[in-house]
């Protein structure tokens, strides 16, 4: 029997009420203690629409360390640019289980900043 981990009492509690759809996809964060993970997901159909993350090309350069507040609001800029060249301008934050403080907060205030709605 698998132990319930406070964090994935709190992920499956928020995936009960955040559910994403073509015109308003969910904004899943995954954080590992060296870098984010962020992508857009259609629930209704099951679908990836995209993912970035602090260990894509475009980004290794402006990021020395993944697992901080600064690479945080990099990745939140540029999530939200990319999103908006796919159409994409309202979606549904999913913070999977983690926190709203340090990290987390750092890229959903960048991503907002940067002209995403949620």
């Amino acid at each position: 029997m698998k132990r319930r981990t406070p964090r994935a009492i709190r992920q499956r509690r928020i995936r009960t009420r955040v559910i994403g759809t073509p015109e308003k996809p969910r904004l899943n964060i995954f954080r590992s203690l060296k870098h984010l993970s962020v992508q857009f997901i259609d629930d209704i159909e099951g679908k990836v629409l995209l993912r970035v993350s602090t260990l894509d090309k475009d980004l290794k350069d402006k990021i020395k360390y993944g697992g901080n507040i600064k690479a945080a609001s990099i990745l939140g800029e540029a999530v939200a640019t990319k999103a908006k060249a796919k159409g994409i301008s309202k979606v549904c934050f999913d913070r999977g289980g983690y926190l709203y403080h340090g990290r987390i907060r750092a890229l959903a205030d960048a991503a907002r900043k940067a002209g995403l709605e949620f």
